[in-house]
């Protein structure tokens, strides 16, 4: 931890944060019972098995074993340091934590550094370039193009739109007298190195629309050329701070609006999301220039199912919808597709239609994921032809196999053999065989509930654990829940539990109450040195158990722990006895030791 931040400023920001509402910004949450569910977004899952608890502030997945406080989360989902993190939590909470305080141990780090560096360039490039846009002549083309688009000021501002001049070094001179190295600005793509081996603006005589990343951070430009130069749109490289496959445009405003919505437009286009944003659709993202890449839909998913895709009704825009129809279905999500006329955009069907024909005639409209594949797949096929008409009904067939709910397979078969003439008995036992090669002719029921599922999990891994390995763990979520416990324990027991494990948590939490600390998990798990010990203290946390514990109980804990200590000394004793009588050359007595060890552990194992 940094020695730097006062532990109670730490706190404050913590306590400020609910955990609930911060994993709520990245993970699609559903309350049941007292905890919160959803898909982790730490490993690829369907069914959710990550669960958040509001009243312990602390999280874990029982998939694949991370847990932690808020502090914890935010580490591991942005991938940064400990001192980031907290930034990143008091800028949601409204703190201000001073730079020169983070005493980050990563700010040494040459790429850190750089990458810093370049972060706060764009920062500068992003203010000067939108200020240039509202109140400047040079920026005056950037402003009319984009009023003749349909802008107003209000959305200009939300988007920071802005205009870099028409000049080969004004870019460059304002970063230089900022501090900034041109070489650094050429990696970030800030700067271009020219033919005659000076550094110049790469940004010239164009719109800037500024690419952030999901904390609002802008990390590239794109730029549009508005007096026909060349070429018509010119982006940012990639680097370490942007990378298109990683990134979605309008994430970061657009994700409490996600959210609110329970629903994502997936644009293709920049404008087409600003336009639908001006017309009051606020939940709308799009890739950056590429077709949407894997996680960019596990992103999506992780924030909600529901995803309506709109691309541009040509060709090349219903190709691409295809294709991320199908990879945002393979992830999870619950797909529709929007129809326009063919040639129409959204951005332009907004300003054409306006904002409320768009939503009713348009996203209201969407067609199933189904129901576009069934249409889509025509084009490849002559109908008319009966070889492709009965490739194309086979090729219906195997996406129809696919659906996991009779009654929506029932739909589909039905108007198949409705618009083709075909016996509804043929096509169900067309799916019947299909399923079973693929291994789905048993229907599974998706909606069973996780936390029974999650119940009957802690209760089976219960049984299998050992008495003694119970009595440590439910002792240990006791210990956290009330210093008094600890207090008695400590005072009976000590360091003297079993596991290794339970032995290091347990020093550390004395440690934490001498420090005058109360009994809080999510507090509690910031102590511990690594991600191993605070995934075992959150799952342990996590446990189901009654509220209040006597002292009988604490006792019999405490009784179990020991015996099972004793016995693991006597057989450590034994095998000491055991081996002096074979160095004796006793081979009787060191068989009579061998045979009380062996009965001593299958006792042990029957505990």
């Amino acid at each position: 931890m940094s020695n730097r931040i006062p532990e109670n400023i730490i706190e404050e920001i913590r306590n400020s944060n609910d955990i609930v509402d911060v994993v709520g910004e990245y993970v699609q949450l559903t309350k049941k019972s007292r905890n919160y569910f959803g898909l982790c977004p730490f490993h690829n899952e369907k069914t959710p098995s990550f669960s958040v608890s509001s009243d312990k502030q602390i999280f874990h997945c029982f998939g694949c074993g991370k847990g932690g406080n808020v502090l914890t989360f935010i580490r591991e989902i942005e991938g940064v340091s400990f001192q980031e993190a907290i930034r990143i939590l008091a800028d949601k909470s409204g703190h201000h934590v001073p730079e020169q305080d983070t005493g980050d141990e990563d700010q040494s780090d040459p790429k850190h550094q750089e990458n810093q560096t370049l972060l706060e360039a764009h920062g500068w490039l992003t203010k000067l370039y939108h200020h240039l846009l509202q109140h400047t002549k040079e920026g005056k083309d950037g402003y009319e193009h984009l009023k003749e688009r349909g802008l107003s000021d209000e959305v200009i501002d939300a988007f920071q739109l802005g205009f870099a001049p028409n000049s080969k070094e004004f870019t460059m001179k304002f970063l230089e007298n900022k501090g900034f190295h041109p070489q650094t600005m050429v990696k970030g793509g800030l700067l271009s190195y020219r033919e005659d081996g000076h550094y110049g603006d790469r940004f010239r005589g164009r719109v800037i629309f500024p690419i952030r990343n999901h904390q609002g951070k802008t990390v590239a430009f794109s730029g549009r050329s508005v007096n026909g130069g060349e070429p018509k749109y010119l982006n940012s490289p990639e680097t370490d701070l942007f990378q298109k496959g990683k990134l979605l445009y309008n994430f970061d405003l657009a994700r409490s609006e996600i959210r609110k919505q329970n629903e994502v437009v997936l644009f293709e286009g920049q404008m087409d999301v600003i336009s639908a944003y001006q017309g009051g659709i606020k939940h709308g993202i799009a890739t950056l220039g590429t077709a949407i890449s894997e996680p960019q839909a596990k992103l999506i998913r992780r924030y909600v199912e529901r995803v309506v895709v709109c691309y541009d009704a040509d060709k090349a825009g219903q190709d691409a919808s295809y294709k991320a129809a199908n990879l945002l279905k393979k992830v999870g999500c619950d797909v529709r597709i929007a129809q326009m006329k063919e040639g129409s955009d959204p951005d332009e069907y907004i300003r054409s239609h306006g904002s409320e024909s768009f939503r009713k005639h348009v996203l209201d409209a969407a067609v199933t994921y189904m129901g576009f594949m069934i249409n889509h797949l025509k084009q490849g096929f002559n109908l008319k032809n009966e070889g492709d008409r009965i490739q194309y009904i086979e090729r219906v067939l195997d996406e129809v196999s696919k659906i996991s709910k009779p009654l929506e397979r029932d739909h589909y078969l039905r108007e198949l053999a409705g618009e083709y003439d075909l016996s509804i008995d043929v096509l169900e036992q067309e799916i019947i065989n299909r399923r079973k090669k693929q291994g789905l002719d048993k229907d599974k029921n998706s909606e069973t509930s996780y936390t029974n599922n999650y119940k009957e999990t802690s209760r089976k891994k219960q049984k299998l654990l050992p008495a003694f390995h119970n009595a440590e763990r439910q002792l240990i979520y006791y210990m956290m829940h009330d210093a008094s416990v600890s207090y008695k324990v400590q005072e009976q027991l000590g360091g003297a539990f079993n596991l290794n494990e339970h032995q290091v948590i347990v020093t550390y939490l004395y440690a934490y109450y001498e420090e005058g600390y109360e009994a809080n998990p999510g507090q509690f798990i910031e102590q511990l040195p690594d991600a191993s010990l605070q995934s075992l203290v959150s799952e342990i946390a996590m446990l189901k158990l009654q509220p209040d514990l006597s002292d009988a109980e604490v006792n019999d804990y405490i009784r179990v722990i020991s015996n099972k200590r004793s016995e693991q000394e006597s057989i450590s004793s034994l095998e000491l006895e055991q081996k002096e009588a074979e160095r004796q050359n006793d081979p009787v007595k060191a068989a009579q030791i061998a045979m009380r060890i062996i009965e001593l552990k299958k006792q042990l194992k029957s505990q």
